[in-house]
């Protein structure tokens, strides 16, 4: 797990294609677009705010642990065609089964709206990294600009 690079969300801002997402390291900050229900959705948790009901990610979380899975981590994996890729990683322990690791396929956005609601670490590959410009002036800019209006 040391070659991953450990990442956070930095920031959410609301853009006329969506939700920009900004997900740093402290050296550099990368940036992609999500739905803005999901955006809403990661940003409520980052606030500390509760719903009144559970969300389709509280649900999802809820539901696996019922059946004994643990949220480990979540990893973004891939880009092609300006699309990303992410696994999420969980433990599954119960009566039925011994301890399980179990890697599954999802949305980036997913991904990081299940991390900050479990408290898990975030991880992209190296590769993609360094692949990726850093946006850290674009993000100044935006808060500047957010701070102007």
């Amino acid at each position: 797990m040391s070659e991953l690079i450990r990442i956070e969300p930095i920031a959410l801002m609301p853009t006329q294609a969506g939700c920009a997402l900004f997900l740093g390291n402290g050296k550099k900050v990368i940036s992609f677009f999500i739905d803005p229900s999901i955006g809403a959705s990661i940003n409520g948790v980052l606030a500390g705010q509760k719903s009144d009901r559970p969300l389709t990610h509280d649900l999802f979380l809820m539901t696996l642990e019922s059946f004994g899975a643990q949220l480990l981590r979540t990893i973004i994996v891939n880009m092609v065609d300006e699309v990303y890729y992410a696994r999420v990683i969980f433990q599954v322990e119960n009566e039925i089964q011994e301890k399980k690791i179990v890697e599954l396929d999802a949305r980036p956005s997913d991904c990081i709206a299940l991390a900050v609601r479990a408290r898990c670490p975030m991880y992209i590959v190296p590769a993609l990294w360094h692949s990726l410009p850093d946006v850290s002036e674009t993000l100044d800019d935006m808060r500047s600009e957010g701070e102007n209006s």
